[in-house]
């Protein structure tokens, strides 16, 4: 079986970055999600589905797929790019776009 090793991307929501430090070991859906016929909820057979296995570092996930024979699919996180501001910067005298209510 081959699972997924990814970090996840922080939220749009919020600027911090606490969510995105560990890396995660997701499984994949065995089995197709179904409409169930008394409520018409979507259900799904598969359990594994809900598991989620957060690590540390990216080694000790793959030495856990390994451990369990698992095959692990790497997916690398991008970088990040920072833009630093300041709240003086809206008063700059050289802001390219004047600044006026």
């Amino acid at each position: 079986m081959q699972v997924r090793i990814y970090k996840p991307s922080r939220s749009t929501m919020q600027a911090g970055l606490a969510a995105t430090r560990q890396w995660i070991l997701e499984y994949p859906p065995e089995f197709p999600r179904t409409p169930d016929p008394l409520m018409g909820w979507t259900s799904a057979r598969d359990t594994r589905r809900q598991v989620r296995l957060h690590f540390e570092t990216l080694d000790q996930a793959l030495a856990y797929a390994r451990e369990h024979g698992l095959e692990a699919e790497v997916e690398n996180p991008h970088a990040a790019r920072t833009m630093r501001k300041a709240y003086g910067d809206n008063f700059a005298y050289d802001r390219p776009i004047p600044w006026s209510h």
